[in-house]
């Protein structure tokens, strides 16, 4: 079971590549592109398996405010994308998300709920805000926004399937095996900085 996680681990970090979800290019509206979308960028990819898997590692209650804190924030984020309020540094705090709970998960530090809440939220502003910029202001951008939103919950849940899958499947290498794959996930957000 460690093999796979290491496996999965080394695809997402080979993946990684500049922040692509946020390039502006290509149809932008209805529910279908508002799916995809997130699904397109390994950056975003990466950060949203991340606080699935921070909220698994946290345990709890943790399991779904984590999720819930960054989807809400990512939404208002998308709010003040949409109507074109100036966010600073969105692509460097997307790319910060990656690192951080790349390394929040390798080195299996443990926070109070409202902390890892705040952090996912912190993040999540930076995600929505690129998303939004992206998001046409008509009935096509409502639909958009429904997608995206719909695509990060499924990454959220891969996350947290794969925190809570270790858990159970690894024994006692299940700790090792998460550690490494937010190693991975904090390598590859490196990458997205460098390149």
């Amino acid at each position: 079971m460690a093999r796979l996680f290491l496996g999965i681990a080394a695809i997402l970090a080979l993946t990684a590549g500049p922040a692509l979800a946020h390039t502006g290019a290509g149809p932008v509206s209805g529910l279908a592109a508002g799916f995809a979308h997130p699904l397109g960028g390994p950056d975003h990819v990466l950060a949203m398996v991340a606080v699935g898997i921070l909220a698994a590692r946290q345990g709890g209650r943790s399991l779904w405010l984590v999720p819930a804190a960054f989807l809400t924030m990512m939404a208002a984020g998308g709010i003040l994308g949409a109507a074109g309020v100036a966010v600073p540094l969105v692509e460097t705090g997307i790319a910060a998300s990656v690192i951080v709970l790349g390394a929040a998960i390798a080195t299996g530090v443990r926070m109070p709920g409202a902390v890892a809440m705040g952090l996912a939220g912190l993040f999540a502003v930076f995600h929505g805000h690129a998303h939004g910029m992206e998001m046409p202001a008509t009935a096509g951008g409502l639909e958009y926004g429904i997608g995206f939103v719909a695509a990060t919950a499924l990454l959220h849940a891969a996350g947290l399937g794969l925190g809570l899958g270790a858990g159970k499947a690894g024994g006692a290498l299940a700790p090792c095996a998460v550690r490494s794959c937010g190693a991975a996930i904090a390598v590859a957000g490196v990458a997205l900085v460098a390149f």
